[in-house]
């Protein structure tokens, strides 16, 4: 009995992530708002009944594709303001993660780059809570900075936005630049990382 539970636990797992696969895809050329159910059990192959099994609206649904895009990302995006190395090191390492991240999952990053401000309220509230909880893990990590020690909770968490709002800005300009020349994307690179330093030039001089 519990290896039937287990196949058809597996089976449902295997269609709610179509389902997922299914609306990124279709996501490439809309928006959340527009896409309707049918559209995506078309895709998936099913009925449309079906998706009721798994979503409760397509809202539930974009929800669940922020998730996806986001959640694996914490460890990321403590990494990217690791107190290791000095301020140049963690400048190229911020940027290569980012743009490797990119490279490897852009439909994730296209569809967070369009939804955060788009006209779904819970799947714009669900990106706001993700990248809260970012701007506090990067806080916790700037909070390890022995530079960070007159810092008070306000301006480490204020400094943490700034951070995360740049990688995101960041996610961006090499998701536009995606299929362009090498140098378009050094281009890009080296924007990013005088965007960062200038972060970087407030941050050390902000108790002045």
């Amino acid at each position: 009995m519990s290896h039937t539970l287990g196949i058809r636990q597996a089976q449902k797992q295997k269609t709610r992530q179509a389902f997922l696969d299914a609306a990124l895809a279709l996501l490439e050329e809309q928006s959340l708002s527009s896409l309707g159910l049918r559209e995506v059990t078309r895709a998936v192959g099913v009925a449309p009944t079906a998706f009721y099994r798994h979503f409760r609206s397509t809202a539930d649904l974009g929800v669940a594709l922020v998730d996806e895009a986001l959640g694996s990302l914490h460890p990321m995006v403590r990494t990217t303001v690791s107190t290791t190395g000095d301020s140049e090191e963690r400048i190229a390492r911020a940027i290569e993660l980012i743009a490797h991240h990119v490279d490897a999952y852009p439909a994730h990053v296209r569809f967070i780059a369009r939804e955060r401000h788009g006209g779904v309220q819970p799947v714009r509230a669900a990106i706001r809570e993700q990248l809260a909880r970012f701007a506090e893990e990067v806080k916790a990590e700037l909070a390890k900075d022995s530079e960070a020690a007159s810092w008070n909770d306000d301006d480490l968490l204020m400094l943490a936005h700034l951070y995360v709002d740049q990688m995101l800005i960041t996610a961006s300009l090499f998701l536009e630049a995606l299929e362009a020349p090498a140098e378009e994307r050094e281009r890009v690179t080296q924007l990013a990382a005088r965007q960062l330093r200038l972060i970087s030039i407030g941050r050390n001089h902000w108790l002045d």
